[in-house]
């Protein structure tokens, strides 16, 4: 969509009357230009829907459809696409929350067939849980294991500095639980990655957006909607994931939970190594 912009920019001096009330209208709508066809088009600019077309074929598509479909498909793999030039920032501030409240609310419907009980159940069992992230997903993965570790033993983020994940995958077995954050735009080793783990018997949950083409099935999936109004994936349906797995963990093994807490907050008494004032 900024190459779109840029286009319209270098061409706009050239446009005829009619095309330049497009293309003003293209640059203030970036973010939701996509919601529209191009009567929808034509008619909120008041022009007639060849205007549209011949200002997209000259802008280099053969029809407003072909960009539109091409600006999905890039907002759907992630790519950062901006938002209305036009948009006031406290007006985006308005929906930008509102498309938060909106992900929260469906977490409800996604997480509420009971698998996420059986992966609670696999997380107080499992023997040693490693916990995998890459590029954007790597705050989410480390945020898992932060909350996990004060929980339960046994909790490793992978790989570890100058490490490989072969050298940390290999010990791993069904005993264990494998946690794959993948959101995309996942690196290109991750479909060979996700088939090396299927194979090797290891349980595996995966957390992902919505509609992920995956090349093969988890034990476990969580698809979780990261679609924001802005150019920016929006990760709090996925942190809200991580409090309620960490949360719903807890409370399983409630009593040694409690007494590794406890044993926690010992040793920053006995190290100082927080600040008493502050927690």
């Amino acid at each position: 969509m900024s190459q779109l912009g840029e286009q319209i920019r270098a061409q706009f001096s050239q446009l005829g009357p009619q095309e330049r009330r497009v293309a003003s209208f293209i640059l203030d709508h970036m973010d939701d230009l996509a919601t529209y066809n191009s009567v929808e088009l034509s008619r909120c600019c008041g022009v007639s829907k060849s205007t549209v077309s011949r200002l997209f074929r000259r802008l280099g598509y053969d029809s407003f459809r072909e960009m539109r479909d091409e600006n999905r498909r890039l907002r759907q793999s992630g790519v950062p696409i901006p938002a209305a030039l036009g948009d006031s920032p406290a007006g985006l501030v308005e929906r930008q929350l509102k498309c938060e409240q909106d992900k929260i609310a469906q977490l409800l419907t996604l997480l509420g067939d009971g698998s996420l009980d059986v992966l609670i159940d696999r997380l107080a069992g499992a023997r040693r849980v490693g916990i995998i992230g890459f590029r954007n997903s790597y705050p989410v993965a480390l945020h898992l294991r932060q909350q996990l570790v004060q929980v339960r033993a046994g909790v490793q983020l992978l790989p570890q500095p100058g490490q490989t994940l072969a050298e940390e995958l290999v010990d791993y077995g069904a005993d264990d639980l494998i946690i794959l954050v993948a959101f995309h735009r996942r690196p290109a080793l991750f479909p060979k990655l996700l088939a090396s783990l299927r194979r090797s018997g290891v349980p595996l949950a995966l957390m992902v957006e919505t509609q992920a083409e995956l090349p093969d099935a988890p034990d476990w999936l969580l698809e979780l909607p990261l679609d924001s109004v802005s150019a920016f994936d929006s990760y709090s349906a996925a942190m809200c994931t991580v409090s309620l797995i960490c949360n719903l963990l807890l409370h399983r093994q409630l009593e040694q939970g409690r007494e590794r807490i406890g044993r926690i907050n010992e040793l920053y008494r006995q190290t100082e190594e927080l600040d008493a004032g502050l927690g």
